[in-house]
């Protein structure tokens, strides 16, 4: 659990580079160039090799020059998570609002994608950095614009986030634990064997139609359809965004 002076410590952090800039010369390390470093090892070489001499090593700095600005490995990853999220998807824009969520949940989605480590990152306390409140700031507008009351909207908007998210995870799982190329046949071959239909009988049903799920199958690349939603997830939004609407009618 995050303590108070803990929670403001990452605040201080994390809006550190939003603070008014002080007259002299520019600091040549700072704790957004950092959290910067920070993400392009976590992408060129994963979580499990990030450390705060691994990133010392990337800048060319001694891992010490990095404490100054950063105290823990925890509050790096806290920056680095806010700093990948990167510049919030523009909704503004749609004249409906149940497309402009499907918009934002699929940069969501492409941003997992681009980043799948930062969903190894600890979820302690609500968003804090300047960059993860400027997505749920837009996802909340088509939200209440559609009517939703704003403790409504705050809901939804959490179901939201945890649906595309938990996709998101159960996908990056299992893309790191096999090559899905090859796993979705071999998977199919099982599940041929296993899946009576007296025993079960809807599992059956669901195999027989082709429709059995397997995360990272859809065939298309994965450059490709980073920020398209797969329809397995569009379509859990769409039925959840069919009960908002009935909701706030």
């Amino acid at each position: 659990m995050t303590s108070n002076n803990g929670l403001e410590r990452s605040l201080a952090l994390l809006w550190q580079e939003q603070a008014p800039g002080r007259r002299g010369p520019r600091a040549k390390l700072s704790v957004g160039r950092i959290a910067r470093a920070g993400v392009e090892v976590a992408d060129a070489e994963g979580l499990d090799a990030l450390s705060m001499q691994r990133v010392a090593s990337w800048l060319g700095y001694t891992t010490m020059s990095l404490y100054n600005h950063v105290p823990s490995k925890d509050l790096l990853l806290e920056v680095m998570a806010d700093t990948a999220a990167g510049e919030a998807p523009e909704v503004a824009g749609f004249d409906d609002w149940r497309e402009a969520v499907l918009h934002w949940a699929a940069e969501l989605w492409g941003a997992f994608q681009a980043h799948p480590w930062v969903l190894r990152i600890p979820m302690d306390h609500a968003p804090m950095g300047p960059r993860q409140l400027a997505w749920l700031d837009r996802l909340l507008h088509p939200l209440l614009g559609r009517g939703l009351a704003p403790q409504e909207a705050m809901a939804g908007a959490l179901q939201i986030i945890a649906s595309v998210r938990g996709a998101a995870q159960v996908d990056t799982d299992i893309a790191r634990s096999s090559d899905t190329s090859e796993a979705s046949p071999r998977m199919d071959r099982l599940m041929a064997d296993v899946l009576d239909s007296e025993r079960f009988p809807a599992l059956a049903q669901v195999y027989a139609a082709g429709a059995l799920f397997t995360p990272g199958a859809d065939g298309a690349p994965a450059e490709a359809s980073r920020s398209v939603l797969p329809p397995h997830v569009r379509f859990g939004l769409e039925r959840l965004l069919d009960g908002l609407d009935s909701w706030s009618r």
